[in-house]
């Protein structure tokens, strides 16, 4: 395995490398041998980020054996997440692609994505998907008296409507939207959990930062929280709501549903095809709206939500995806001993 993702909080590429390095070294110990970013002979190496020095070794003769890379985004992804100067976004492209054509298969996380690599030259049967999921020993309910002491903690009462949403604070998840819902609906509680993991290069940083600092009375930024406080966050959650614009694969969604907190998504094409209904779509900012507030009027409405969050997590369990993972392993580390 090689990944540079760790160095880098707050952002689900890192989230997605240490689940499945962990599910590996607990359940698969006595299948496969998992090192990390060191440099040695392997049957497979797996490319998690695509940092140049990892280019460069694709180049070298030493025996990694089959080079797999893992596509967590494509070049026209980073729009609304990173400040990238026009002169340089096709120099990042170029090397992108480069990079996904050294490898001898692509693992990617969004199968939307499929189309894109096949458009530009990489063949289709060079292309694997494997979805990402969550560790249900990690993420799961609190009991209600534990919740009731958080709301205490959070001068919450207990009837009051709290919505949740986390991810990076970037444009292209919806954050405007999130903000102009707080705005608009004083008697709700917003919390986002979430910052700036790439710091000043993040698109619209100096804006949102003045936001974060003095924001709506009803809307709070608790910055980039630990697994264990995101964890308290999804059980406060009466609606766990992501208003992105563009996703990849996003870990809080399983998070969430794995904490059965109820969903509501922003209805991109992409969650038609992963999550198959198991969520309340709305189609912008005042659909996102009308439902807060008939959530707030009918809590018991919520209870379908989520049954439907629980269908999420049985889908993208840790059992599930194992095999899953196994099986393409041992597949790929016999094509690269032919």
């Amino acid at each position: 395995m090689l990944s540079s993702s760790e160095k880098v909080a707050g952002q689900g590429v890192s989230g997605a490398y240490r689940e499945l390095v962990r599910l590996l070294h607990r359940d698969a110990k006595d299948q496969l041998i998992v090192t990390e970013n060191l440099p040695i002979e392997a049957d497979v190496t797996h490319f998690h980020t695509i940092d140049f020095p990892y280019y460069l070794s694709t180049f070298q003769k030493k025996r990694s054996g089959r080079k797999i890379g893992y596509v967590h985004f494509l070049p026209d992804t980073l729009e609304g997440s990173l400040k990238i100067p026009f002169f340089l976004k096709g120099i990042v492209k170029r090397y992108v692609f480069s990079f996904y054509n050294r490898m001898e298969h692509l693992v990617v996380v969004n199968p939307m994505f499929i189309e894109d690599l096949v458009a530009a030259g990489i063949p289709r049967e060079k292309v694997t998907y494997i979805p990402n999921f969550v560790n249900k020993e990690k993420w799961h309910p609190l009991p209600a008296e534990q919740v009731g002491k958080l709301r205490q903690e959070m001068d919450l009462a207990d009837d009051q409507f709290v919505v949740v949403g986390a991810g990076q604070v970037q444009k292209r998840k919806g954050i405007d939207d999130f903000i102009r819902l707080a705005e608009e609906l004083p008697q709700i509680t917003f919390i986002w959990a979430g910052g700036f993991s790439f710091g000043g290069m993040t698109d619209g940083y100096e804006r949102y930062k003045k936001i974060m600092e003095n924001p709506p009375k009803n809307l709070i930024f608790p910055g980039i929280v630990s697994p264990e406080r995101m964890r308290e966050l999804y059980a406060l959650a009466d609606l766990f709501l992501l208003p992105s614009y563009n996703e990849l694969f996003p870990m809080t969604i399983l998070e969430a549903a794995s904490c059965e907190a109820p969903i509501m998504l922003r209805d991109l094409d992409l969650y038609k095809v992963i999550l198959e209904g198991n969520y309340r779509a709305t189609v912008d900012r005042e659909e996102m709206k009308e439902a807060i507030l008939e959530y707030q009027a009918n809590p018991a409405a919520l209870k379908d939500l989520k049954e439907k969050a629980k269908n999420i997590s049985r889908e993208y369990s840790e059992e599930h995806l194992l095999q899953i993972w196994l099986d393409f392993y041992e597949k790929q580390a016999a094509l690269g001993r032919k």
